[in-house]
């Protein structure tokens, strides 16, 4: 297997110098011209904006006169619910039309129809970067690539982040790196006005090598804080990629004709996290060999010893692990600190149970920790209530599918919008405040939701990958975090802005005050 990888890489070096699937469009757009009239014509049926020949509803997003913003999804949700109901059709360009739903039944059927390999069309110019270079990756990766291609990846790159029991590998990591930055924010909080969104980004790309490569980038150090450190290039590496997604899967796509500016940004963005992955995965190669071989494989050591994946499927999954794993996890737990600081007595009941399970500072977050950790985990789950990693799940219907009376033709693009009926008053008391105590139930104000309401991670089969671990992560800042600090929020309102997931839409201004 090493010696595959090791022919791969000087083949590579000739040449060589990681939730939201939104309003995203294969090049055929919406496949349902052979459908029946009858089928077409309850399809037609089904409300919203009204298309223009020429243009469809893209005038609807336009500055000044439009009603919609392509950066406010959340926001344009809400409107098309008031407006249309719970199922609405929208065409944004004449021939592509898209569906969106916002009944938990209605996605619940979604899933149910989208089939053994679920669809979707998702980070199309991505996919096109990565397969005009197959000297580089054998797919477009995980997030793109659909079919028995994103099966076979998937069901090897799952093992040893799926199951509940193999995340707790992660924790001795997860509570080192944790300890270090929490040391670096009692210095950096003796500063005033700090915007604490780029220290989160740093903290969550060193846990991301750390679980992912087992490979530690010292990001905190005052080195790697520079501008154009390793660290810093690839947290504005991922940005910039997430930044572009979005408006390159929609309008004309013209970047598949040739490179337009929004595209130039994102190849020389990969171009750096793939210079990054392959220079990273080098040295694991280099040091495989000399491991003790009575040590257990850490998660890169066991892909690079699984004989179904080669050098090329790697260099693509630790990419896709770079992309995703820094901004997800930032901006959640971005929301996740302004709702605490926003709401002292969560905040107060939050730190009881941290004194409890952790008896000193520097306490670590064990098995038998996260395990007790109940509150913890329904204060995340709250903060994800109101501010989810994206709007909603993206799929390509697999068969015709029928939302609330409406029939659906095979093909179509439908999007749940789990965001926007998360805080309607039909599906949850007091819809808009942040009250843990809803999701335990021995708590008056506890709620049972529909199954297919609340899903900040997906569903099925093609649900976040390393949902798990992300979870952990944040519960182990989250109590270490409180037993060590008083939090207070500084800013103003936070809402979200909405790139390929939720980014909030100002500074996060924070102050740490240590108990």
């Amino acid at each position: 297997m090493l010696c595959k990888m090791h022919k791969q890489m000087g083949v590579m070096g000739l040449h060589h110098s990681n939730i939201f699937t939104s309003i995203l469009f294969g090049p055929n757009g919406l496949i349902c011209s052979e459908q029946s009239g009858r089928r077409l014509l309850s399809f037609s049926n089904i409300p919203g904006p009204r298309s223009l020949p020429g243009i469809g509803t893209l005038y609807k997003y336009f500055p000044v006169i439009g009603v919609y913003k392509f950066d406010e999804l959340h926001h344009n949700g809400v409107k098309k619910y008031r407006d249309y109901g719970p199922v609405v059709r929208e065409e944004i360009m004449p021939g592509i039309n898209i569906v969106w739903l916002f009944d938990p039944q209605d996605i619940e059927t979604m899933f149910r129809y989208e089939g053994k390999y679920p669809q979707r069309r998702s980070h199309l110019a991505l996919e096109k970067y990565r397969l005009d270079r197959p000297n580089v990756y054998n797919s477009g990766g995980l997030l793109p690539t659909n079919g028995l291609e994103w099966f076979r990846i998937r069901s090897v790159f799952q093992r040893g982040l799926s199951s509940p029991q193999a995340v707790k590998n992660f924790l001795s990591g997860t509570n080192e790196v944790i300890d270090e930055w929490l040391v670096m924010i009692e210095e950096i909080s003796k500063r005033p006005n700090t915007d604490y969104l780029p220290e989160l980004s740093r903290l969550f790309l060193e846990l991301t090598a750390k679980s992912t490569l087992d490979i530690r980038l010292n990001g905190f150090s005052k080195h790697e804080q520079r501008r154009y450190s390793r660290s810093s290039m690839l947290i504005k590496s991922a940005l910039l990629t997430n930044s572009c997604i979005l408006k390159t899967d929609n309008g004309l796509q013209l970047w598949k004709k040739f490179d337009t500016p929004l595209y130039k940004k994102l190849k020389k963005a990969q171009e750096y996290m793939e210079d990054v992955a392959i220079d990273l995965l080098s040295l694991k190669i280099s040091l495989f060999s000399e491991r003790d071989k009575n040590t257990p494989s850490t998660l890169l050591e066991s892909y690079m010893s699984s004989p179904e994946l080669d050098f090329k499927d790697i260099i693509g999954v630790i990419c896709d692990f770079l992309l995703a794993g820094i901004d997800t996890t930032t901006y959640t737990t971005s929301f996740l600190l302004y709702h605490l600081a926003k709401y002292p007595d969560v905040q107060g009941k939050l730190y009881q149970e941290s004194l409890k399970l952790l008896p000193n500072n520097d306490s670590p977050v064990t098995e038998d920790v996260l395990k007790e950790a109940v509150y913890a985990k329904a204060v995340l789950k709250e903060s994800l209530r109101l501010r989810p990693i994206s709007v909603g799940i993206g799929r390509v219907l697999q068969n015709d599918a029928t939302f609330s009376g409406y029939t659906v033709p095979s093909g179509t693009v439908v999007v749940s919008q789990n965001q926007i009926s998360c805080r309607l008053e039909k599906y949850f008391a007091s819809p808009n405040e942040f009250i843990p105590e809803r999701w335990l139930k021995n708590e008056s104000k506890f709620e049972q939701p529909h199954p297919f309401l609340f899903l900040p991670f997906g569903h099925g089969p093609r649900s976040c990958i390393a949902r798990r671990l992300a979870e952990q992560n944040m519960i182990v800042l989250l109590l270490k975090l409180t037993r060590k600090f008083h939090i207070r929020w500084n800013g103003g309102a936070l809402d979200s802005k909405s790139l390929l997931i939720n980014k909030p839409d100002g500074p996060i201004k924070l102050s740490f005050h240590k108990r």
